[in-house]
């Protein structure tokens, strides 16, 4: 059953755009810049260098990855800035789309700040079946179905087959877990 309905799918370079592709890719690059930074700033701290008898110290690998991290958002930023005159800016979202992508995020932000309360096999049973019945528009039985088969499957395989506690809340406590 298949929930996307062509009718309804909207076509980014009609309507009005919200955001520009070249303002995201400038955004993104300055952001993986910034963050390249902080991790560079910090390996200096702990040490990256190389140490004998002993390997690595402790910055070594955060290091050099934040450094090629750093090198590919240059690039990236480099072919964003420039501007050829007369072209028009080519939209990554419009207003409908931004929306679209909000309905995603919001209840996953959610989700995740759900798992300190309620543990994250009650929080994803809850996520799984409102997104089945919301956007998959399944029938209410199939989504509870499917969402506690997950939430048991994986219950059952972290914490009896593999021994890893994962955050659990009251109901997990109710049954002594």
């Amino acid at each position: 059953m298949s929930a996307i309905d062509p009718d309804q799918v909207h076509d980014v370079e009609t309507e009005k755009p919200l955001v520009s592709l070249r303002a995201a890719d400038i955004a993104v690059a300055l952001l993986f810049l910034v963050t390249s930074a902080i991790v560079i700033v910090d390996s200096v701290r702990l040490g990256f260098d190389w140490r004998p008898n002993e390997g690595p110290a402790p910055g070594y690998f955060p290091f050099y990855i934040a450094v090629t991290m750093a090198i590919a958002s240059l690039i990236n930023l480099a072919r964003a800035l420039p501007r050829p005159e007369g072209e028009e800016a080519k939209p990554m979202t419009s207003v409908p789309g931004f929306l679209r992508m909000c309905a995603i995020f919001v209840p996953a932000v959610i989700f995740v700040f759900a798992i300190s309360w309620i543990g994250i096999y009650v929080s994803s049973a809850i996520y799984i079946a409102a997104f089945m019945v919301v956007v998959g528009k399944f029938p209410l039985w199939k989504a509870l179905a499917v969402a506690l088969g997950v939430a048991g499957i994986s219950f059952a395989m972290f914490e009896i087959w593999f021994l890893v506690p994962l955050p659990k809340g009251p109901l997990e406590a109710a049954f002594g877990f």
